[in-house]
């Protein structure tokens, strides 16, 4: 086949392909959810990746909801794990108990050994419980007792956290932070929406669960999303908006500037480059514009950019560094 730069050129079969396993994932996402359409996206395009999602809201606002039903949908081993401040390391990735009839020690996987891990609330749970899940998250594989155990080949942890609460909460450190390919924020909805949330309720649509796509389906696009081409250009592109977070005064206004105390590490331009691609054959590209990139940019970087407390107090967020930063690289 021809070849671009290392990169195998997509048919339009396999394009045509993709599109319609994605199709079938979004359709059953939204025969039970309303609203928040850049959640659905976000959740299948960090699948798409293999990567991890963090989900923030204020309580009641479905993100549990959204999470189980995007992962219903592939015909996976799917497990929950609410999180608490005594839930210990052992309960998520597993130990080793004593067999009393060999006398031998033998091991319990946890359940983190899944397809889909949902962390319900991270943020309750302690921070040497978060710490368990570092190596599991990045190299896909838990240590018991001395011994390797890999997680699935297809694996995404999809965590949610309050933002509001403060009781029995723990921040979650930088290095946590950073193994999420995205952070969503979701908001309230309006009027309309949540009157069809009451019809869909009323007509126990959550009573019943199907499959409409195979792990083979996630592999697959996957596979196709790393065969996406993405032009020298845009990886300087990207670099720039990443290592502006960085130097921010070199960039943007120093009435912004200020606020900023650590910009992204290197791992936000990995996956804001993987999230472009996603995006791209989502949109039915095989290869990746500026204008992907953009797209999602505030999810990438706003776990990655922290801000001091004057920030807090001004009422600047991260969103407002990253348009700011956006707004002053040159597109390519």
């Amino acid at each position: 086949m021809e070849k671009r730069e290392n990169f195998t050129v997509i048919s339009e079969e396999e394009i045509q392909k993709a599109i319609g396993i994605a199709t079938n994932i979004n359709k059953y996402y939204y025969e039970k959810m309303v609203g928040q359409k850049h959640l659905g996206t976000d959740l299948l395009a960090t699948m798409m990746v293999n990567g991890h999602l963090l989900i923030e809201s204020v309580p009641g606002l479905a993100k549990t909801t959204a999470a189980k039903v995007m992962t219903e949908a592939v015909d996976g081993k799917f497990s929950r794990i609410q999180c608490t401040p005594d839930l210990l390391p052992s309960d998520i990735v597993g130990t080793q108990i004593l067999n009393y009839k060999t006398n031998e020690f033998e091991t319990k996987l946890g359940p983190v050994h899944a397809n889909f891990v949902l962390l319900d609330e991270i943020n309750r749970s302690s921070a040497k419980t978060q710490s368990a899940m570092l190596e599991v998250m990045q190299e896909h594989q838990t240590t018991i007792g001395g011994e390797i155990y890999p997680v699935p080949d297809v694996f995404m942890v999809i965590a949610t956290q309050n933002p509001i609460e403060q009781e029995g909460t723990y921040l979650l450190s930088e290095a946590q932070l950073d193994r999420f390919m995205m952070k969503t924020i979701i908001t309230y909805p309006s009027q309309e929406e949540e009157l069809k949330v009451l019809d869909r309720i009323e007509a126990d649509v959550f009573s019943t669960s199907r499959s409409v796509a195979t792990l083979e389906d996630i592999k697959y696009l996957q596979e196709l999303t790393k065969r996406v081409y993405i032009d020298e250009s845009i990886k300087k592109y990207i670099i720039s908006l990443v290592d502006a977070t960085r130097y921010p005064a070199k960039f943007i206004s120093p009435a912004l500037a200020q606020y900023v105390t650590i910009g992204s590490s290197i791992r936000g331009a990995i996956c804001l480059m993987e999230v472009s691609k996603a995006i791209a054959l989502l949109k039915g590209r095989d290869y990746v514009t500026p204008d992907d990139v953009k797209s999602h940019i505030r999810p990438v970087l706003r776990h990655r950019v922290t801000l001091n407390f004057a920030a807090v107090a001004d009422g600047v967020n991260e969103d407002m560094i990253i348009d700011a930063i956006t707004g002053a690289i040159p597109t390519p």
